[in-house]
């Protein structure tokens, strides 16, 4: 009887604890139930249907993106054209047909048109007054190019006629040109692109003529820098587009480092507002930069895409590609921004001695076959863009 008793003694302790054990449990749920706010709460299918709805049409931003890939001159000596020559017409085509895979898969392609397109029919010639054919427009927009930049130091190479002709052979072409102009009315007309929901405006300036002035009263005929200029033209879009680009033909020639005059120009162009500055006519690689916080992106020079100059800073040429993103918020504020910078150097070679099969190589192509010790020369360049901005991915696409 006694070990009987023992055992009872033992459960009813268990007992004990495990009602308490319940009791705990009771007091904690009843306390859930009384600070939250009807967890349980039975909703009607129509109640959930528009609690769905609700959570579906909360505003969000809207992102958009337009991608575009800049090279530098068009530089096109007369052993360029005259490699070109064919069966009685120019074809420039092979020459870019490394290129042409990676520009094509942007949704724009810049380059810069160095030498006027006048056309044979005012004599082709090469370096100090070149005229260059058609067909090299013809080539650049078989491989995807489409944003171009008319504005050098060699436009009047040829006169007014070089400038109306040039104009003439791009006004059909399914390509956006900046720079040469073959009226006042024509200069001053507002021009506002769109793509991928993106409005852009493009202006091209030069700084330097070589010299040649055009006609008394026709100034127009190519766009030569001035400060209140370029402050008209910018105020009479900003507030319409998403982004300013201004391609700016500048600096001093065969210099790996901007200049101070470059330096004050692009400040004063970032202070207007433009976002994306790029930068020809040094015919060499120069730095990249952000100003004003990283609103303005600036390339002070891409140097060469193809020529026949002579030494390796001159054959060397960047391939710089960006994101122009723009976010729009629910309050209907927006922000605009160039980022993404990506990079690749560019080498164009020819035969020695022959000045013949003339390519233009992206270093993704390059072996010690094409260019000895190229593996260094990019060392080399990589530095010279990187002197301001760091975080540069170098390959384009």
């Amino acid at each position: 009887m006694k070990k009987v008793v023992k055992r009872k003694k033992k459960n009813n302790r268990k007992w004990f604890v495990l009602a308490g054990i319940d009791i705990f449990l009771v007091f904690v749920i009843a306390g859930i139930l009384l600070f939250t706010k009807k967890p349980f709460e039975f909703h009607s299918p129509d109640t959930l249907i528009a609690l769905s709805q609700l959570e579906v049409n909360i505003p969000k931003p809207e992102h958009r993106e337009l991608s575009l890939v800049m090279v530098g001159d068009a530089l096109i000596h007369g052993s360029v054209y005259k490699d070109a020559y064919q069966n009685g017409t120019y074809d420039f085509r092979p020459m870019l047909s490394l290129v042409k895979p990676i520009t094509e898969s942007f949704d724009l392609a810049y380059y810069n048109q160095e030498t006027i397109l006048g056309g044979t029919e005012l004599g082709l010639s090469s370096y100090p007054r070149f005229n260059s054919p058609y067909e090299v427009g013809d080539a650049f927009l078989d491989a995807g190019f489409d944003l171009i930049s008319l504005a050098t130091n060699h436009t009047l190479d040829k006169g007014e006629q070089g400038v109306l002709n040039s104009l003439a052979y791009w006004h059909d072409k399914n390509m956006i040109t900046a720079g040469q102009y073959s009226s006042l009315e024509d200069r001053n007309q507002k021009r506002i692109y769109e793509k991928n929901g993106i409005k852009f405006a493009f202006f091209s300036y030069t700084t330097v003529t070589n010299g040649l002035l055009p006609p008394s009263g026709k100034e127009y005929l190519t766009n030569i820098y001035s400060y209140e200029k370029a402050k008209k033209d910018i105020e009479q879009v900003k507030d319409e587009v998403d982004f300013i680009i201004v391609a700016a033909h500048w600096g001093t020639e065969y210099t790996l480092k901007e200049t101070t005059s470059q330096r004050q120009m692009a400040q004063e162009l970032a202070d207007l507002g433009v976002n994306l500055i790029i930068g020809t006519h040094p015919h060499v690689i120069e730095p990249v930069e952000y100003l004003n916080d990283g609103k303005t992106f600036v390339i002070y020079s891409l140097g060469n895409f193809i020529s026949d100059q002579v030494g390796q800073d001159r054959l060397t040429g960047l391939m710089m590609a960006v994101t122009l993103s723009s976010t729009i918020y629910p309050d209907g504020n927006k922000e605009n921004i160039v980022t993404n910078p990506k990079a690749e150097l560019l080498y164009t070679k020819s035969t020695k001695g022959e000045k013949r099969n003339f390519k233009v190589y992206p270093y993704r192509n390059l072996d010690d076959t094409v260019l000895e010790n190229y593996q260094e020369t990019l060392q080399k360049y990589k530095s010279v863009v990187e002197t301001y901005v760091k975080d540069i991915v170098w390959q384009v696409s």
